[in-house]
């Protein structure tokens, strides 16, 4: 974050829990969208398909994809309709009281699976995430950019999800959100070069 009077940049970095039980419950209900965002490692593949026709998937598609937009940035995807929490997933899961019901009965039998991992995967996260390291990794490249275009960073915001995805590399997953691989972001090296462009989309 710059001093007053300049741009300034805040960058949130966090392996969410709302953001990897909706993760784990994509892939154990068989979402297919986003489609260019990798699988979760570390889950069981599905024993046998769903037993839905086309028409109720699309449906859980449409309800989970409004659910997903709503947990990666809430502030820009409000409901229109008031939220209630799930039973099951304690306060990780909120969905509107109309237009859900196939996704909140569809999720309901996941649900102490999906908490476990959620919370095992965040707390692998903190522990790996050092002290002060996120903001140095982001500020190198902030500085790096500004060396390039010769000029002081503009202001931005960005919020970064450090998840376990099966594929290494950076993703777009909201306005304002990117998610990168566990692995990749533990790559100083990697993670800077690949993170540059999207501070220089940004900045």
């Amino acid at each position: 974050m710059a001093g007053a009077g300049t741009p300034e940049w805040l960058i949130r970095e966090d392996a969410g829990q709302p953001v990897l039980l909706a993760l784990y419950l994509r892939q154990v209900l068989g979402i297919r969208s986003p489609d260019e965002l990798p699988l979760l490692r570390g889950i069981p593949p599905r024993a046998t398909a769903p037993d839905r026709d086309t028409d109720e998937h699309d449906l859980l598609e449409r309800q989970w994809r409004e659910y997903w937009a709503m947990t990666v940035e809430p502030q820009a995807h409000p409901s229109p309709v008031p939220l209630d929490l799930v039973d099951g997933f304690e306060t990780l899961v909120a969905l509107p009281i109309e237009g859900s019901d196939l996704l909140r009965a569809a999720m309901a039998p996941h649900a102490s699976e999906a908490v476990a991992f959620a919370q095992s995967a965040h707390a692998r996260y903190v522990r790996d995430a050092g002290s002060g390291v996120a903001y140095r990794a982001y500020a190198s490249a902030i500085a790096e950019h500004e060396r390039q275009v010769g000029r002081r960073a503009h202001s931005f915001e960005l919020n970064v999800q450090v998840l376990p995805l099966a594929q290494r590399g950076v993703w777009w997953i909201g306005s304002l959100t990117v998610a990168v691989t566990d692995g990749l972001r533990g790559d100083i090296a990697a993670f800077d070069a690949a993170i540059h462009p999207i501070i220089a989309e940004l900045a």
